[in-house]
């Protein structure tokens, strides 16, 4: 009997293959940094909108680098372990609790009788500005996290000591 042994064709890099279409989603990632920055979203909400995203799609490479950017700035250790199981905590406050609420449905994209309970119950902590902000977070999220899984980006250990 003989072992039939598979491997898996090397993955291209389509940020590589294609830099001017990476390069313009990188310009709408800044555009979306503005956007929270005008809606006043702080920069740990929006890393964890990133990380909640990545955790859904599992990006490791998203992971890897958002998880660092939180710990960066002022997040804690503890927020980040929990994020996953976020609403059995009581770690987070509500405006955070409704945009998770909001980046979870608008990446799963359940029944519309869902995304209609989930947009009212983002709707009742933010406003108009920061519901719009948070919505093209995690559309640019979810963008960044097809580009590395796609292209199967690596997540190499690092010295502890590195950031």
């Amino acid at each position: 009997m003989s072992e039939t042994v598979t491997t898996t064709p090397a993955r291209t890099y389509i940020d590589k293959q294609h830099p001017a279409a990476y390069h313009a989603q990188l310009e709408v990632a800044e555009a979306v940094r503005q956007a929270t920055e005008a809606a006043g979203l702080d920069r740990r909400l929006v890393e964890l909108l990133n990380i909640r995203v990545s955790q859904l799609n599992r990006c490791a490479f998203c992971l890897d680098l958002h998880t660092r950017e939180a710990l960066r700035h002022g997040e804690t250790a503890q927020r980040l372990a929990t994020l996953p199981a976020w609403r059995d905590t009581l770690l987070f406050d509500d405006r955070e609790r409704a945009a998770l609420t909001l980046a979870e449905s608008l990446t799963v994209l359940p029944d519309d009788h869902t995304q209609d309970r989930d947009y009212a119950e983002a709707a009742a902590q933010l406003t108009p500005e920061q519901l719009s902000a948070v919505g093209w977070v995690v559309i640019a999220m979810n963008a960044f996290n097809r580009i590395s899984i796609v292209s199967r980006h690596p997540v190499r250990p690092r010295h502890p000591d590195t950031p």
